[in-house]
């Protein structure tokens, strides 16, 4: 693959619940929508942990306050962006967080279309991402390292 066709994101996410209830945010992905985590790419010289309360914002309306960092995905490999294969390159930082105020809003004209509640027993069979089961289980396990066994 060329030197034209790589692509490095990162982007920062943050697992909430609240009363065993999952937030997401609907992702209007190329080939279909799919829930995530609510979140989102960093701008230039932004920092993580301010990006994800942004993120969380813009997406679902909600203030946020970051807990703790949960861990990291790195994930890549090629993947069509425009019909154009590329070789891409995700780093996604995930934060535990609590809404500290807000209310539930949809976004408008941005990558995500609604924002949710789930019940965490629910999750398992939505339409999601897989960086959701990542966020759940670093909560889950803790790992020292902030990487989820299963998924590295």
């Amino acid at each position: 693959m060329s030197e034209l066709n790589r692509k490095f994101r990162v982007a920062a996410y943050a697992v909430v619940i609240d009363d065993g209830r999952l937030l997401l945010s609907r992702w209007i992905g190329a080939d279909r929508p799919r829930w995530i985590l609510p979140g989102g790419g960093l701008e230039h010289g932004e920092d993580p942990y301010d990006a994800v309360i942004r993120e969380v914002f813009e997406e679902t309306g909600y203030h946020v306050e970051v807990d703790r960092l949960l861990g990291m995905q790195n994930v890549h490999g090629p993947v069509a962006i425009k019909g154009v294969d590329t070789d891409y390159h995700r780093l996604r930082i995930l934060y535990e967080a609590r809404v500290v105020g807000g209310e539930l809003t949809h976004e408008v004209g941005g990558s995500t279309d609604q924002a949710a509640w789930f019940p965490l027993d629910e999750v398992p069979a939505l339409d999601r991402v897989e960086s959701v089961d990542v966020g759940l289980e670093l909560l889950r396990t803790r790992p020292l390292d902030g990487r989820a066994a299963r998924f590295t």
